[in-house]
């Protein structure tokens, strides 16, 4: 019997916000521990929450992005449980009544598009911080109350692989709409996985197996390429798997049961008395729908109708917005967009990261870049030199124009001038010259190449072919 899996995923995000959730604490990674802290955030008797606004703008921003729907009656509710990291014995988060609920994200797998369904995109607090040595354990309480969104997928995820883009394709989407950093080395995205096996053709999921704490997206399709082929091989065999919680050993490369896994009513949920719920309005939501921005995969597929970019000349601009921002700043009335893209990516991008310089460090107007392409279409100047006015440009600021009549360095198109310098080439390379009326057309790029440096880059390339193939043939 043939099986498959059934996946699904919740993603826990930390917000981009200056402060904790319910307090003035600072929302800050890398402080020595216990100094980011107050009576709230350690749980002391007779504190009261309140609510960080922002956290609540961008949880419903992150609801926007992901097309869910914006509940007009949205609560908290306390989850019970007992463990040093939280320490009211409780973690505040929304339960029945989140602040989104449905949407989708679409994203770019196995050549085509895929869409994996949202379940709900809710706001909670994020705990403490255990650290284990080897005779103690400590708790740093940094992080208790820092604003935490769980994205929570349907499980229409089918493989280790559609998990991967669909983690990375979340991530973008959040990085875009300004909602987190999502730094993974910082701990700000964590995920779940839910992971269960049924025989193809059936629609009964299987016993749901979570793998928990998950800090890398690798780590996720690394420990979904090892839980798959197990719980397979279990009811292969005629075993029957229990819902359970398991953790990943990323040394060891396989999973280990932790416990069997709690259900809902273990936590003992119910409503967070010292919160009121909350009720956004029209003129709120109206506020936050302004900073909803254009997706990434939308972008790719612009870029590419657009300008007629390659794949992976829109997806750099996807990756680098702000490079992305300036080419479009260029293209959009240039006549050679896809020439000024090369030139962005091939030369800017690298001229950047040798000189440790940004977009706002440049000399000289992004119009400069369309102004180079066009003498380079033109036939004014050759791409060979095009590399060394660009590299003036990028010094000095000055347009490519003035660059290229202050250092003379315009093409020579004069088929009398060409002509004399093939007849050169011809006569001091009778080897390759013997080589191509024999046959070997390659032999006609060398000699190109003697004409070129002979007029020291100037000469019209195309035209040296022309005059060079015709001399040979004669």
């Amino acid at each position: 019997m043939e099986y498959e899996a059934v996946i699904g995923l919740e993603t826990h995000v930390q917000l981009k916000t200056r402060s904790k959730m319910w307090c003035g604490c600072a929302n800050q990674f890398g402080a020595p521990p216990n100094t980011h802290v107050c009576p709230v955030c350690l749980g002391l008797p007779g504190v009261l929450p309140v609510a960080n606004e922002e956290a609540l703008r961008l949880t419903v921003l992150t609801g926007m992005l992901l097309h869910c729907d914006i509940p007009r009656y949205a609560k908290f509710d306390r989850k019970n449980y007992f463990y040093p990291d939280v320490a009211k014995n409780y973690q505040i988060t929304q339960y029945d009544k989140p602040s989104t609920i449905g949407g989708y994200v679409d994203f770019e797998f196995n050549g085509g598009i895929s869409r994996v369904r949202i379940t709900r995109a809710h706001l909670e607090e994020d705990v403490a911080k255990n650290f284990h040595f080897e005779r103690t354990s400590g708790v740093d309480f940094n992080r208790a109350g820092v604003p935490l969104m769980e994205v929570v997928s349907e499980p229409d995820i089918t493989s280790a692989d559609m998990a991967y883009e669909y983690l990375n394709a979340l991530k973008d989407i959040l990085v875009y709409g300004g909602v987190s950093d999502c730094d993974m080395e910082k701990g700000m995205v964590r995920c779940d996985v839910n992971v269960s096996v049924r025989p193809k053709g059936t629609t009964e999921l299987g016993a749901k197996i979570e793998i928990k704490n998950m800090n890398s997206f690798s780590g996720v399709r690394k420990a979904l390429e090892y839980e798959i082929p197990r719980q397979i091989e279990v009811v292969s065999r005629g075993g029957k798997l229990i819902q359970s919680t398991r953790r990943w050993d990323d040394v060891a490369g396989i999973t280990e049961e932790m416990r069997t896994k709690e259900y809902a009513h273990d936590y003992r949920y119910f409503p967070e008395p010292d919160l009121m719920p909350f009720t956004p309005t029209d003129e709120w939501l109206a506020d936050i729908s302004r900073r909803v921005v254009e997706l990434p995969l939308a972008r790719k597929q612009r870029l590419m109708q657009d300008y007629q970019l390659p794949a992976p000349d829109a997806q750099t601009f996807v990756w680098d917005k702000p490079l992305g921002n300036y080419f479009e700043g260029i293209a959009k009335t240039a006549k050679n967009p896809k020439a000024i893209a090369n030139w962005v990516i091939n030369n800017l991008r690298a001229k950047l990261g040798e000189s440790q310089t940004t977009l706002a460090d440049l000399k000289f107007a992004p119009a400069a870049v369309a102004e180079l392409v066009e003498l380079i279409d033109s036939g004014k100047i050759s791409g060979k030199i095009a590399q060394e006015v660009f590299s003036d440009m990028f010094s000095t600021g000055e347009a490519p124009g003035k660059i290229v009549e202050r250092k003379g360095l315009a093409q020579v198109s004069d088929t009398g001038a060409i002509e004399a310098l093939c007849d050169q080439a011809i006569a001091a390379n009778p080897g390759p010259a013997a080589d191509f009326r024999a046959g070997k057309a390659a032999a006609l790029n060398f000699l190109k190449g003697q004409v070129m440096k002979l007029s020291k880059g100037k000469a019209n390339p195309a035209l040296a072919g022309e005059i060079l193939e015709r001399k040979l043939k004669a």
